[in-house]
């Protein structure tokens, strides 16, 4: 009993020096497993419950448990590999579906931020020493802070310890993964969401940021940073511009599907009769809305996507697609043939997003990074502040700039959402469904730099008139709902870490 008691004491200790020596490890660890697991399970239930309602179910429960873990890698954008297939040659199957995307990123985003700030405010650490409290109320109290790298690798460890025996176990059915890209994709796609969850938890804080951008050459990083550009505005006018872009491609997607929705609803009533049928394609067409609304992104930009090997569709013209199954999204793709003014009139798209890019670059190039900022957020204090720094409009110099980086990254954002909508649906004709990425990306950036630089220049100059004028107060009118996320987020009591000094 001595003994015992004596081991018990023993383990207790070693827990709790490991716990003060790496803190947050731990956390991380069951964090990580835990969303793995979360997100297992909710695609196991699902495909467990199309199975039991389909009333010809052709696989048991093992092929269903291989089915559903299959598609729990594939939503980490790795490729599968279809066996069954009339030839008995594998077919590739690469088109992940964006919805299914989000979910493991989003359980990965959580697990992180919550491993890094286990509640009751604890600190992390943002500097050299220095430590706040998450919840904005000073500086941090109670155990020590935690490690954001620690952290980081124990949510990365604890998911990979879950995934490695799924891969294994998806690997013997007959829809399995590639391992080559299960190797590549899913590390990727577990390091970054967790570390984005962790960054967020730190307050989103600029070093790190600044310390990736040192690998540059000393030229590049100045016309980046200062002081030409600033890479945070640009970011967010990237974003701002991508938004737009794929919010007008679903538009498109909508305007489409009802000016074929004969069409679309007659794919759907011949692919299944049953009801538990009809809710599988439903629930298929929900997951793959993003990819089409990306699709219909790249399409208004010029380049359009290819059915197939050889059969591009655009806005100029239109190649006959292969013979495709019926399937309802399909039934928005336009009908063969040279395009119309019509056709043309997506064009819209890309021009709306260019023009986001140039607004968003001009309020900030109107009154200054630092005021802008403020003013953004409602602290008034703030923009005096910045002001009496000497905080003032941009140069023509500087806000053309800025367009040209903002248009830069908004092409490598666009190129990546073309890389993850689209892929391989077989062999042959089959091997490439989708955006062309090179391609998408390179006309968003051709698009935001024709059409974003004139409305930044515009822009700015329309503000500044009127700021010169007395009309601040008319012109924050304009951009008045921006301040509404950071008043409720104040009135919650929530706060913002300090940045890394």
């Amino acid at each position: 009993m001595t003994q015992t008691n004596v081991r018990r004491a023993l383990l207790s200790q070693l827990r709790a020096q490991w716990h003060d020596r790496a803190p947050g490890l731990s956390a991380g660890l069951l964090g990580g497993a835990f969303a793995a697991a979360l997100g297992l399970a909710a695609l196991a239930a699902l495909v467990t419950l199309l199975w039991i309602t389909s009333p010809y179910p052709d696989a048991g429960p093992d092929a269903t448990m291989r089915t559903a873990t299959s598609l729990w890698v594939l939503a980490h954008g790795a490729e599968l590999i279809r066996t069954d297939t009339l030839s008995g040659v594998p077919a590739p199957m690469g088109v992940t579906p964006l919805m299914l995307l989000a979910l493991p990123v989003w359980l990965l985003h959580r697990a992180a931020r919550d491993a890094t700030d286990p509640g009751g405010g604890v600190g992390v650490t943002v500097g050299a020493g220095a430590g706040v409290r998450l919840d904005g109320a000073g500086p941090y109290a109670g155990p020590p802070p935690v490690s954001a790298p620690l952290v980081w690798a124990g949510v990365v460890l604890g998911y990979l310890a879950v995934a490695v025996p799924v891969v294994g176990y998806a690997a013997g059915g007959e829809l399995r993964p590639s391992w080559g890209w299960t190797a590549v994709c899913l590390p990727l796609v577990t390091m970054a969401a967790a570390g984005a969850g962790v960054w967020t938890a730190f307050g989103r804080p600029g070093g790190p940021v600044g310390r990736a951008l040192r690998v540059l050459p000393r030229g590049l990083r100045e016309l980046m940073v200062e002081p030409d550009a600033r890479l945070g505005t640009s970011t967010r006018a990237a974003g701002a511009g991508v938004a737009v872009l794929v919010g007008g491609g679903a538009l498109l997607l909508a305007v489409s599907l009802v000016w074929h929705g004969g069409a679309a609803r007659g794919a759907f009533l011949r692919l299944t009769e049953g009801w538990s049928g009809q809710f599988a394609v439903l629930l298929l067409c929900l997951t793959l809305v993003p990819n089409a609304a990306v699709w219909g992104a790249v399409y208004g930009l010029g380049p359009g996507f290819v059915l197939g090997t050889g059969h591009v569709v655009s806005p100029l013209a239109s190649a006959p697609a292969p013979l495709l199954p019926p399937f309802p999204l399909l039934a928005a793709v336009p009908d063969a043939g040279p395009g119309t003014a019509l056709h043309w009139s997506a064009g819209a798209v890309p021009l709306a997003a260019g023009a986001a890019v140039g607004w968003f670059t001009a309020r900030v190039a109107a009154v200054g990074e630092g005021a802008a900022v403020g003013d953004a957020a409602g602290d008034q204090a703030a923009v005096r502040d910045a002001e009496g720094r000497g905080a003032g409009p941009w140069s023509v110099r500087r806000t053309v700039v800025a367009v040209w980086v903002a248009a830069l990254l908004s092409g490598g954002l666009v190129a990546l959402l073309a890389v993850l909508a689209g892929g391989p649906l077989g062999n042959g004709g089959l091997a490439r469904f989708g955006p062309v990425w090179w391609q998408a990306g390179g006309a968003m950036v051709a698009w935001a730099a024709v059409a974003g630089v004139p409305v930044a220049l515009v822009g700015r100059w329309w503000l500044c008139r009127g700021r010169g004028a007395g009309g601040g107060a008319r012109w924050s009118r304009w951009w008045g709902w921006v301040r509404v996320p950071a008043a409720l987020r104040r009135a919650a009591g929530g706060g913002e870490a300090a940045p890394e000094g």
